[in-house]
This record gives structure tokens, C-alpha cells and sequence, in this order.
């Protein structure tokens, strides 16, 4: 392992105090977001953090029951928010493009703009067996991180650039959601197309190629949509006590405990994504370490996940091009 291996590794597993949380948000009155996953870790937090401030925020959930329960603990909790935002239930699914194609629509009806969209939905490694298949057939992970998380994206581009033309350039965001594997499983060059749709029987290698796929697709809307005024930034939410590691083994989780995070503290990482002013266009497609910092390209010990994503010189598609490409395919039919 490489002395930049190391030091990225302690970098994101021992990061220092955060310093971009509620303390430092002003008032979001008039804005709208949505955070995908929001009845649960990361989400869960993020929500009560964006609720004090005066936003009206959608809750995105696979139940209904859940999601509602979210809210209300929220709402009652007590001291209450000197301002108070509004919290909505949106029903969405990653595992069925048909409930993805409904919750934009949904959502499409209620509001015509959107300012930062957190995709913080999903599953972890061990959560899903490998061969475990998508409701249209697509292997789990790559099915729901990049295949729905980018077509739920896409049928929300009119509310972002609708957003994007009044606001303050730079400030209307999608937040994308990768993990430390995406640098420490994925093979070389992140994703191997000849595997993508069917997955390999190694259930943490489709996971890490999922959350490598995820980091192109992030940077292939930066330049696509950055001409727009829409930033585009994923971030690795850090090791944290959430959703992610259910499943795990009871010995592993021994193991790594120590090691383990309040969700409160992804909660930062994603409100630095979203919110921060550190974040410009001038970085559009910034990868955001925890609690809450840009990482250059310089320090990412995976070149070759960074070269794969550029163009080809020849003028042919890079992957994450190509990637993106692949996603709008698979969806074509379903559209």
C-alpha cells in the first residue's frame, strides 16, 4: 500500500471535528430539498438538521409507515425550532423504475423547483446476496445506486434548472452518495462493463463498482448540467453507526466498532455538500470527505478510476460518459 493510500485512508477514517453543522446554516426559508432515504441514519439526521431552518423538505421512503413515523418524532421533538420548516412524505422505491418514474412526478406535480437534491438512498454491502436482482431484472446494487439514482435525477432536471436560472449560481446541487469502497473494492479503471448488469457472485466488489459508478455519474452531470448554474459533488458520508452495516457479522462488527461514527456526523458531510459555500461552480464534481471537506484529485490514490472518467483523447467516450450512456439503456424501455 502506497504512502498516499495510507494517508487517504486515515484521512477519511480519522477525520477532524466537523465545522460545518447547524451552528453555521442560515435560514433556508423558501428553499426546497429533497433527501432520498430520509427516514433512517444518515437521512433521518440530515432531516432534523434542515427541518430547524425554515425549509420545506421531502422525505423520500420506501414506507409510507416509516417515513410518517420519521416525521412526526421530528416535528413533536422538543426544544422546537425557532423556525420551523416543513417536512413531506415522497414515496419512492430504487429497487422499481415504475415507483422512481411516480415519486418525480409526484413531486413534479407539488413543486416546480427543487435546490438541492441529497441521493442519499440505498443499501450496504451486506444487505443484499449476490444475485439479488432489481424489479426490472438489474443486479441490486449498480440497479438501484446507479441505474434509479440517475433516472430519478434525470426527471428532476426541469425543477433544477427551473432553480438554477433564479438563484445564485452554484447553489442549486445534487449531492451524490459514494463510500470509501469505491476507491478500496472496485477493480481497475471503478466499473467492468463486461460484469455492470449481471454483478459477480463477490457481493462487496458489486457493491464498491455501484459506489464507483456513482462518483462518474456525479461527474458526468458536472459536465453536462454545470453550464446550467446545477453543482454536482458526491461524498464518501464516512465510517458511521447506520443502515449501511446491517448484515455484517457479528465478529466483523466487533472489530470495526471502534472505528464506527455517530450518523449525525454523515449528516454534516452531506450538509457541507449541499449547503457550503466552499462549493462553487469553479468545482463542480468535488468529491467531499468527511465531516465536511474537498478532496483534490491529487490526493485520491485511485488514478486510474480519475483517468477512466476523463474523455478519451481520440475524442471517444470515457466511462463515466459511457456509464451514463449504458444507465439511460437499460431505462429506455421502461420510460
Amino acid at each position: 500500500m502506497s504512502f498516499l493510500s495510507i494517508r487517504n485512508a486515515y484521512s477519511q477514517l480519522f477525520p477532524p471535528k466537523p465545522f460545518f453543522t447547524e451552528k453555521e446554516i442560515p435560514t433556508q426559508q423558501g428553499r426546497i430539498f429533497i433527501i432520498t432515504g430520509g427516514n433512517s441514519g444518515i437521512g433521518f439526521e440530515l432531516c432534523k438538521i434542515l427541518y430547524g431552518t425554515g425549509a420545506t423538505i421531502y422525505m423520500t421512503s420506501r414506507s409510507k409507515g416509516r417515513a410518517i413515523a420519521a416525521i412526526k418524532t421530528i416535528v413533536e421533538a422538543r426544544p422546537a425550532p425557532k423556525t420551523p420548516g416543513q417536512l413531506k412524505f415522497l414515496e419512492l422505491d430504487l429497487n422499481d423504475l415504475e415507483s422512481v418514474k411516480r415519486a418525480a412526478a409526484t413531486f413534479g406535480q407539488q413543486e416546480s423547483r427543487l435546490h438541492v437534491l441529497w441521493n442519499n438512498a440505498g443499501t450496504g454491502a451486506n444487505m443484499v446476496d449476490p444475485g439479488s436482482k432489481t424489479a426490472q431484472g438489474f443486479e441490486a446494487m449498480v440497479g438501484m445506486h446507479c441505474i434509479a439514482t440517475l433516472l430519478f435525477t434525470k426527471l428532476l432536471l426541469a425543477q433544477l434548472q427551473a432553480t438554477a436560472g433564479l438563484e445564485t449560481p452554484g447553489s442549486t446541487r445534487v449531492v451524490w452518495t459514494s463510500s470509501f469502497l469505491a476507491e478500496g473494492g472496485s477493480p481497475p479503471n471503478g466499473v467492468d462493463f463486461k460484469s455492470l448488469a449481471e454483478g459477480t457472485k463477490d457481493r462487496i466488489r458489486n457493491y464498491a463498482v455501484s459506489k464507483a459508478g456513482t462518483w462518474m455519474l456525479c461527474r458526468e452531470w458536472a459536465q453536462r448540467y454545470g453550464g446550467d448554474g446545477i453543482v454536482s459533488v458526491v461524498q464518501n458520508p464516512g465510517n458511521l453507526k447506520a443502515g449501511s452495516y446491517a448484515g455484517t457479522p457479528a465478529i466483523t462488527m466487533f472489530l470495526i466498532s471502534p472505528l464506527l461514527h455517530e450518523a449525525r456526523f454523515g449528516a454534516y458531510t452531506g450538509l457541507y455538500a449541499g449547503l457550503s459555500s466552499d462549493i462553487s461552480l469553479e468545482n463542480n464534481g468535488a468529491y467531499i470527505i468527511p465531516w465536511g471537506r474537498i478532496r483534490e484529485d491529487k490526493d485520491c490514490p485511485r488514478k486510474d478510476i480519475l483517468k477512466a472518467m476523463l474523455p478519451l483523447e481520440e475524442g471517444g467516450l470515457g466511462y463515466s460518459a459511457k456509464l451514463w450512456q449504458w444507465c439511460e439503456e437499460q431505462w429506455k424501455q421502461y420510460l
